[in-house]
C-alpha cells in the first residue's frame, strides 16, 4: 500500500510542480508526473532527515511530508526542463564541438 500512496501523491505533486513552473505542454504531462514521483521520493529520503518531517516512508501522511515532496518534485521537473532545453540547443547548433 505504501508504494501506491507514493505513486498517487508523487503523481499529484509532479503534476502540480509542472503547473507551478508553467509548463503547459500536454505531451509532457506524463513525463512531468513521472519526474515528479522521482523527485518526491528522493526529497523524502534526503530532505526529510534534515527538516525532521515525517513522510510516507515512515507511514505518516502529513502536510509537511507532502510539502517536502512537492519541493522535491519542483526541483526535479525544473532540472529535467533545463536538461531538455540544453540538449535541444546542442542539437540545434550542430553538436557540442562546434
Amino acid at each position: 500500500m505504501n508504494v501506491i500512496t507514493w505513486l498517487l501523491i508523487g503523481g499529484l505533486v509532479g503534476w502540480l510542480a509542472s503547473i507551478a513552473l508553467r509548463i503547459d505542454s500536454q505531451e509532457r504531462i506524463f513525463l512531468d508526473v513521472a519526474i515528479g514521483i522521482v523527485g518526491a521520493v528522493f526529497s523524502g529520503w534526503f530532505l526529510t532527515p534534515l527538516l525532521g518531517v515525517a513522510t510516507m516512508n515512515q507511514g505518516s501522511l502529513s502536510t509537511g511530508g507532502v510539502l517536502v515532496s512537492f519541493f522535491g518534485a519542483v526541483i526535479a521537473v525544473a532540472l529535467a526542463n533545463v536538461l531538455r532545453y540544453a540538449t535541444r540547443r546542442i542539437h540545434a547548433s550542430g553538436g557540442a564541438g562546434r
